[in-house]
């Protein structure tokens, strides 16, 4: 037999239209088998008994076979209705015929069932299957001259088995195809949500990448510049000549290239800001506000209210790049005379503030912020954006006040417990001897 066999190609129509049901080829070539060796045994009874009418059931016989094996090879009856309910018309006509003239046709039911129940729709199937049972009996029992309980249970107990069988398949056959298409858009999610992690991580990492690079290196090589434009100004011919003071500023500028060197290379590993390695937090501001009054010529003054506290690492950084950032501001941008940078540690919550008194700008205020509070995601500097960044990324709050002419406050604040806890943790460890 043809493999697209329309007889067990598991076609059933629905709305009009035939949808393929695979069946396992072992029921489909056990059917055809069957078919086979149901004609041969009864035209061999019909020829070794020399009954009545035995060409008859022979020529019948050779009829039924051939109508059925033209349907496997008939690509048109697995795929259209018609051309199906045609060929079984046909099949069935001709098995009626041989069951006119021989009993033994009546076995041939069985796998008619099949047949119906696959190729037609639920209901016609249901129809057609009590159809061929009753013509079965009534076949049977014409034959005998008699009608028995045994010659109806047969049929009926045999179309039973039949349909309870293929409508246990086709249920077990489409739960197994809702759980297929199931799994297959549960890995077609799981592969959106995997690409669109991967790329929420990737602009994570370059804004976080952005943000290093201009809290660190931006600002360094801003320093450089601004130390060997006021070196070359001090060698201006046209002016007092100050060699000192340019090799001064030289040699500052070439140590800030080596820490800025320095800087790039921890940067590439991904460790902590060089200053907090050797330092706590308070020591590195305090040496910020040093080396930017050096550099700039603008008095910038530390202050620490409170007592020490030890925070986590992460805050720390975050702390002391948004100090970086906002005095590299206020040395490019605000032209003061004077700037303070305060760490306060309060009760609940530790806060940094950085304030100058110098023209300011003009600010989109925002009601829920306060008086003249930033909108930062609205400003057009990457250093606003990057500040209020690190601060929201560890549950800070970021605030920017400034106006113009009366200089810039930026305050950062961050939950003292949140922020100190690591930390505190880490400390009482070493104190107990459980650091190794």
């Amino acid at each position: 037999m043809s493999s697209h066999s329309s007889a067990l190609s598991g076609s059933t129509v629905a709305s009009g239209r035939l949808e393929r049901m695979p069946i396992p080829t072992a029921l489909r070539w056990g059917v055809h088998l069957l078919v086979a060796a149901l004609l041969v045994l009864t035209a061999l009874r019909a020829v070794v008994g020399r009954t009545s009418g035995w060409p008859l059931v022979v020529l019948f016989a050779g009829l039924v076979a051939i109508v059925y094996s033209v349907g496997p090879r008939w690509a048109a009856v697995s795929r259209s209705p018609r051309a199906a309910r045609a060929w079984l018309a046909l099949l069935l006509t001709a098995w009626l015929a041989l069951l006119a003239v021989s009993p033994e046709a009546v076995y041939l039911a069985f796998p008619w069932f099949f047949l119906l129940l696959h190729l037609l729709p639920r209901r016609g199937g249901l129809t057609a299957v009590a159809v061929v049972t009753v013509a079965a009996v009534a076949g049977f029992a014409w034959h005998q001259r008699t009608l028995t309980a045994a010659m109806v249970i047969g049929p009926v107990l045999g179309a039973g088995v039949v349909t309870a069988t293929v409508f246990g398949y086709q249920a077990l056959y489409a739960e197994s195809e809702r759980r297929r298409r199931l799994i297959l858009e549960l890995d077609r999610t799981r592969s959106d949500l995997a690409a669109v992690q991967h790329r929420a991580g990737v602009m994570d990492e370059r804004e976080r990448l952005a943000r290093e690079i201009h809290d660190t290196l931006t600002q360094g090589l801003s320093s450089i510049q601004l130390l060997l434009r006021a070196a070359t100004r001090s060698l201006d011919s046209e002016r007092e000549v100050n060699p000192a003071r340019a090799l001064d500023l030289v040699e500052q500028a070439r140590h800030e290239a080596h820490q800025n060197l320095a800087e790039a290379r921890r940067f590439v590993r991904a460790l902590a800001p060089g200053d907090l390695e050797e330092s706590t937090l308070t020591g590195a501001l305090r040496r910020l506000c040093e080396t930017t009054t050096s550099r700039s010529g603008i008095p910038v003054s530390f202050h620490e209210v409170g007592p020490p506290v030890l925070l986590t690492t992460p805050a720390e950084v975050a702390l002391l790049r948004i100090a970086q950032t906002a005095l590299a501001n206020t040395t490019q941008h605000a032209k003061p005379t004077r700037a303070d940078v305060t760490f306060t540690v309060m009760d609940a919550a530790v806060t940094l503030d950085i304030v100058d008194n110098g023209i300011g700008f003009a600010l989109r205020s925002e009601a829920s912020a306060g008086p003249g509070a930033v909108a930062v995601a609205g400003s057009r500097g990457f250093g606003l954006r990057s500040m209020a960044s690190r601060a929201a990324e560890l549950g800070g709050v970021l605030t920017v006040e400034s106006q113009p002419g009366r200089g810039t406050a930026v305050s950062v604040l961050f939950d003292r417990a949140a922020a100190s806890r690591a930390a505190e943790a880490d400390a009482a460890d070493v104190g107990s001897g459980g650091a190794t």
